[in-house]
């Protein structure tokens, strides 16, 4: 059977947007500034590994966990859009990047050398948004293959953000803030549509 192309694109473009590698980056550039290359290159391959089980673990079990709180697919989908759709309303209006910096800004106050759990791994890469996402994308693949298909999606986003993080400083000297700002906000409206398509399909599947 050959891999479903375009819920491939749809759940890496979601995946993409919520995850958000581009705008990891910098954060992760300045919780690390102090630290050594070696220690930056650790520390960027802890958080994704971390990120990736939390991840690939509500991937692989979030259907049958909702089944055992009683929760329907259908009412999951309409609540897990409508938060997609805030954190694309936080990435048009940046209201997300002043979070983030404030995060940063917390974490280096408190003098917190090992950045690869907190606040990297969770809640910047493996955050409510992006934990709701791979629920919903593998929810909505029906079998087998639809679900390799959001895997791979999953991993591949994954292996992005691990390189943006390895090449956080020379990735943020070439952008600049305002290159980022507009690609950030461009993502936002992207992730709109395909949050408001959520929540239709929601409802749809729910009174239809």
């Amino acid at each position: 059977m050959s891999l479903p192309w375009d819920l491939f694109v749809s759940a890496f473009v979601t995946l993409l947007v919520v995850i958000d590698p581009p705008g990891a980056a910098p954060i992760f550039a300045s919780l690390t500034a102090r630290s050594s290359p070696e220690a930056r290159k650790a520390m960027a391959i802890r958080s994704v590994v971390i990120a990736s089980v939390i991840l690939f673990g509500f991937a692989a079990v979030g259907e049958p966990f909702l089944r055992a709180l009683g929760i329907s697919l259908d009412a999951f989908r309409v609540a897990g859009g409508i938060m997609l759709f805030l954190i694309a309303l936080d990435m048009v209006f940046e209201t997300r990047v002043k979070r983030r910096e404030e995060r940063a800004k917390a974490v280096n106050d408190e003098e917190t050398e090992d950045v690869s759990v907190f606040p990297m791994a969770m809640p910047m890469i493996a955050g409510p948004g992006s934990i709701a996402a791979v629920m919903l994308l593998t929810g909505k693949a029906g079998d087998s293959v639809e679900k390799a298909a959001v895997y791979l999606a999953l991993a591949i986003v994954l292996l992005l953000t691990l390189a943006a993080l390895l090449a956080a400083g020379p990735i943020m000297r070439r952008i600049g803030a305002k290159v980022e700002g507009m690609i950030t906000r461009l993502l936002g409206v992207i992730l709109a549509a395909l949050a408001a398509q959520i929540v239709i399909d929601g409802l749809k599947g729910a009174f239809g």
